[in-house]
């Protein structure tokens, strides 16, 4: 499996992706081409560049669920595009 992490920082964490109500999820990608493609569509939404880390399957897995971290694999059927900013709007600010 393969994760997106910050390039020149990739000791210090991995790309997840959000809800609006906070929580979590990391994404692992089977695929390197699929990770990288998302990679490239998050430096298209001004995120910084990023690199694809190959990661151990069971090990990822085991380590998420051992901290209670919520991942989604990302198989090579699935369609994921980066959430925008403005995706998200919060209740209380609307009229």
């Amino acid at each position: 499996m393969y994760i997106l992490t910050i390039e020149g920082k990739e000791d210090e964490g991995a790309y997840a992706v959000s809800s609006p109500e906070g929580d979590r999820a990391l994404y692992l990608f089977e695929e390197e081409d699929d990770a990288l493609r998302y990679g490239g569509l998050l430096e298209a939404e001004d995120y910084p560049p990023m690199v694809v880390v190959e990661v151990e399957d069971e090990l990822a897995l085991n380590t998420c669920n051992r901290y209670n971290y919520r991942y989604v694999i990302i198989t090579e059927d699935d369609f994921v595009i980066p959430p925008k900013q403005d995706d998200f709007i919060q209740t209380d600010k609307m009229a």
